[in-house]
């Protein structure tokens, strides 16, 4: 793995990128802070995000965090930025859900290595990835409505409830109270969890499999997923699935055909 950096003019000073291959390692590099959000990580995980619909070098992402914590919430030493007026407030809040949002609207899968805290808007950023690999000492909570706000915030109340169904989602938001790893993959929160040492390993086995797919289905993949969760019209699915497949036949499908045949690894090129 090298480091690298995305093309963004700027160097990142509380994200590290490391590239390999198609796919970047995206780490939350404030580890003494336990990466809690400040204005400045911040906006370079908004900045980040933003640049990723245009890089089809890019295909997967995986978001960690350094040091014992994946991102224990709001810095908490940044909260008088965000009491100066309504004004400030808003347009603050707005760049934290804006992250959520880019994440999802980018065409990679994004991949959630989850260790020690993932509180508040951390949390907010572990339900943003489209796979939650966890360690055993993993921990989450809606921080936020300990803290005087409200359990709503940056797609907690839109991502949660489809995660865990509506009851448990109430429990968590209404509370505040701290899901432990086991039960978050007993409730859906989480897809595996595995020794913190070996997280890398086991995201990497997946990222490899969706590698396996053609550059183009799997963007288009994302889109529809995410597409299908927002709506509940059969036919405007349907018309997305099918959009999709169409573009895929001609230019992915009798190599991948070739290779299944063959039991061979698709050569799909650039596919862009």
């Amino acid at each position: 793995m090298t480091q690298a950096q995305s093309p963004a003019a700027k160097p990142w000073r509380f994200i590290q990128i490391e590239r390999e291959g198609a796919v970047e390692w995206l780490s939350l590099a404030r580890p003494d802070n336990f990466n809690a959000l400040n204005l400045a990580l911040t906006q370079e995980l908004y900045d980040y995000f933003g640049g990723l619909p245009e890089r089809t070098d890019v295909r997967v992402v995986v978001m960690r965090g350094l040091g014992r914590h994946f991102c224990a919430g709001y810095d908490l030493e940044d909260v008088d930025q965000l009491t100066v007026s309504i004004d400030q407030a808003l347009r603050l809040q707005r760049q934290l859900s804006g992250v959520v949002l880019r994440m999802r609207r980018c065409p990679q899968p994004v991949v959630g290595l989850l260790q020690g805290a993932a509180c508040g808007g951390g949390f907010a950023l572990a339900l943003g990835c489209d796979v939650r690999f966890a360690a055993p000492n993993a921990r989450m909570n809606v921080a936020m409505a300990k803290i005087g706000l409200t359990g709503c915030d940056m797609g907690i109340s839109y991502f949660l409830p489809r995660a865990v169904g509506p009851a448990v989602a109430a429990e968590l938001m209404y509370t505040g109270r701290f899901v432990n790893a086991e039960r978050a993959l007993r409730i859906g929160l989480v897809n595996e969890v595995v020794p913190e040492e070996k997280l890398a390993e086991i995201a990497n086995e997946l990222v490899q499999e969706m590698l396996a797919m053609s550059p183009v289905g799997l963007r288009l993949t994302k889109d529809g997923l995410a597409m299908a969760q927002e709506t509940s019209n059969l036919a405007t699915v349907m018309a997305l699935e099918d959009r999709g497949q169409a573009m895929c036949f001609e230019a992915f499908m009798k190599e991948g055909v070739a290779a299944f045949r063959e039991k061979r690894a698709p050569n799909y090129g650039a596919g862009e």
